[in-house]
C-alpha cells in the first residue's frame, strides 16, 4: 500500500507494510507476561481473529524452565513443606551492554 504525501520539498511516496504474524507475536511478548495477553495484543496488531493467532502463539511460547526446591521437614506436629520457585529474570541490553 502506497500512499503519496504533498510536502514542502514535493511529492514523497510512503510505503505502509504491516507487520508479519512472528513480528507481532514478539512484539507482543515483549509487550506481556500472560500468554492470553500476548495473543490479543499480536493479534490486534495484524488485525486478525484471535484464534486464528492462537495456535501461533502457543507453538512460539517460551517454555517456562523455573526451578523448583522443595524442602521437606519432619516435625512433632506434622509435616512442613517449603516450595520455593526460581523464575529467570529478563535482561535488557542498553548500548551492547547487560543491565539489570
Amino acid at each position: 500500500m502506497n500512499t503519496v504525501w504533498n510536502t514542502k520539498y514535493g511529492l514523497r511516496k510512503v510505503r505502509h507494510d504491516p507487520p508479519t504474524l512472528k513480528e507481532a507475536i514478539a512484539a507482543a511478548q515483549d509487550l506481556s507476561d500472560q500468554l492470553q495477553d500476548q495473543i490479543e495484543i499480536a493479534a490486534g496488531f495484524i488485525d486478525m481473529p484471535v484464534e486464528a493467532v492462537r495456535a501461533e502463539v502457543m507453538k512460539l511460547a517460551p517454555e517456562r524452565k523455573a526451578s523448583r526446591v522443595t524442602v521437606a521437614t519432619g516435625r512433632e506436629r506434622g509435616i512442613r513443606t517449603v516450595i520455593v520457585e526460581r523464575k529467570p529474570t529478563r535482561r535488557m541490553t542498553i548500548g551492547g551492554r547487560k543491565g539489570a
